[in-house]
């Protein structure tokens, strides 16, 4: 069976074992936001960590069995107090906080480090013995950026690290921070081909070399996956590209790792650019060529489908529905920024989430307590049922897709009045320091809506070329009118740096108190990207919601 069109980490049984079977999977394999991951094997079991910068909690915890279904079973922090700013309070912290991380298994401990790109500048390093139960923290040590855990055959600890030249630095065998008098020093400095974005690093050991893991974009070319190779831990360090793909058309894949299974085939676990909806991790195999880590099959490319075996798992399930029965909140869910837990409640109405103003905003950039989820490709949506008899004057509320150029369904009281207005929203940062925001709002559609229930739906298609929201509105929950024009998210490193996000919010331009009740959230993932099925499933006539024999924008069932 090819190598190209093969994911199966029992290749070596020959049969599938009880509870086994083999599936097929399309790259990505998860179409999400999922950005520097780094992945382990401990036994059987893989996990997974990744960026969510300023969303709380953070640092999550995925797991997977085979490499392609995940679930997310923790998150290492519940938040980050390094600055009032995490509270939305004389500024904000998009784009900052949580890092990229690494994870590492050693003497049955699990380890994470990792460091925000924002004052005092130092290190977390958390640790837990069950990944699933509370991680503590271990301490705050240097800065180092894009850093990679190590643990040396001897016992030893180390840290690569930078942006440019990759360094070195030795840890205390207890992880409390740096060795006083261990190694210190800059063990790659990328060669004038290599020049440009250099960094990411992940460290490996194989066969008794050591392997640093590096995305490269070097001016004017393609961004790829370099790795480094040397017999001391120290160097020298030789350089070889083993990956250079722009798998369907996106951006050229690069930035991850690799890793074993238990029959001892290796594997690649990339992230490619997908534009709005962020970086996406893809899955191939690792072929050790002359003592090198080739990625992708024999012609060096990911493989569009793999086959792989299937250890019972779920499909991945990081973004989903919810009917909020549970008394706390889903997994799958992170606060934009710290919330504020005494302004919202799964408990005061049971089945329903509250979600109470508590300071005065000027938009949704500024807004406490705004709950999100990832988006995925190919197309999606997603759906809240809102009962908004309790906000008061100048409360705004509704769904957004969420970023920094963000598309909002926003329900304005006005005095005794009630307005769906379809909006957009683009962000500006007027202090580099303090990411204080200044924001440019377009309203396109306003509409009144009386009583006291409405339904409002963003459906995303992340296409090659598309990157498009378009929003929806319903009284009933059963007829949908489509409101405004068709928005183009964008995925931008300058101002959030992550993938659009869907966002329930609720805040106050005038008074505080007043509060809505969200009934559900419904998700669905369209993976039939062919328009006829997509609006079979949406109950729509057509994409755009419009009936065979109606104009544009007309309601339809």
């Amino acid at each position: 069976m090819s190598a190209s069109l093969l994911l199966c980490l029992s290749a070596s049984a020959g049969e599938e074992s009880p509870g086994e079977r083999f599936a097929n999977s399309p790259n990505p394999v998860i179409w999400a936001d999922v950005p520097d991951p780094d992945v382990i094997r401990v036994g059987d079991d893989f996990y997974m960590v990744s960026t969510t910068m300023h969303l709380m909690p953070g640092c999550p915890i995925m797991h997977s069995k085979d490499l392609v279904n995940w679930e997310i079973i923790n998150y290492v922090f519940d938040t980050l107090e390094d600055s009032l700013r995490y509270h939305l309070e004389g500024g904000t912290v998009y784009g900052k906080g949580q890092w990229a991380t690494s994870l590492r298994y050693h003497d049955g401990m699990f380890y994470v480090m990792f460091s925000p790109n924002d004052a005092p500048f130092q290190s977390y390093i958390f640790a837990a013995k069950n990944p699933r139960d509370k991680w503590e923290q271990v301490c705050r040590t240097n800065h180092f950026h894009d850093s990679s855990l190590f643990f040396d055959d001897d016992g030893r600890a180390y840290v690569f690290y930078g942006s440019g030249a990759i360094n070195l630095r030795e840890l205390k065998p207890d992880m409390t921070g740096v060795k006083e008098g261990g190694i210190d020093m800059t063990v790659i400095e990328p060669d004038e081909e290599a020049r440009g974005l250099h960094e990411g690093s992940r460290a490996v050991k194989y066969n008794g070399k050591y392997y640093i893991m590096i995305i490269n974009w070097p001016e004017g070319r393609n961004r790829r996956q370099l790795c480094y190779r040397a017999d001391n831990i120290t160097g020298p360090y030789e350089k070889h590209v083993v990956l250079e793909d722009n798998l369907d058309g996106f951006p050229y894949a690069a930035q991850g790792t690799i890793v074993d299974d238990v029959d001892g085939n290796w594997w690649g676990f990339i992230f490619q650019d997908r534009g709005a909806v962020g970086r996406v991790p893809t899955v191939m195999p690792c072929r050790w060529i002359d003592g090198w880590p080739m990625l992708g099959n024999e012609d060096g490319r990911i493989p569009k489908t793999i086959t792989y075996t299937n250890r019972g798992e779920a499909p991945s399930r990081i973004v989903s529905s919810d009917d909020f029965d549970s008394d706390t909140i889903g997994l799958n869910w992170q606060w934009n920024h710290c919330p504020d837990n005494e302004f919202w409640s799964l408990t005061d109405r049971p089945g329903f989430l509250r979600l109470k103003t508590s300071r005065i905003a000027r938009n949704i950039y500024q807004a406490v307590n705004t709950l999100s989820q990832r988006m995925e490709g190919p197309e999606c949506f997603g759906s809240i049922k809102m009962d908004m008899s309790k906000m008061k004057d100048g409360d705004i509320a509704g769904l957004a897709a969420f970023n920094g150029h963000s598309v909002l369904l926003s329900v304005k009281k006005m005095g005794r009045k009630k307005y769906l207005v379809k909006h957009n929203e683009l962000v500006n940062f007027s202090n580099p320091i303090t990411l204080e925001v200044q924001v440019d709002d377009e309203e396109e559609e306003r509409i009144e809506i009386k009583g006291n229930t409405i339904y409002l739906r963003i459906v995303a298609d992340f296409r090659l070329g598309k990157d498009l929201a378009t929003c929806f509105y319903s009284l009933d929950g059963k007829v949908w009118n489509e409101i405004g024009n068709p928005f183009q998210m964008r995925f931008d490193y300058t101002r959030l740096f992550m993938g659009t996000r869907f966002a329930i919010f609720n805040y106050a331009t005038l008074n505080s108190g007043g509060y809505v009740d969200i009934d559900k959230f419904d998700y669905k993932r369209v993976e039939d990207i062919e328009t006829q099925k997509l609006d079979k499933t949406l109950g729509y006539n057509t994409h755009t919601a419009i009936p065979s024999s109606a104009s544009t924008r007309s309601t339809c069932r």
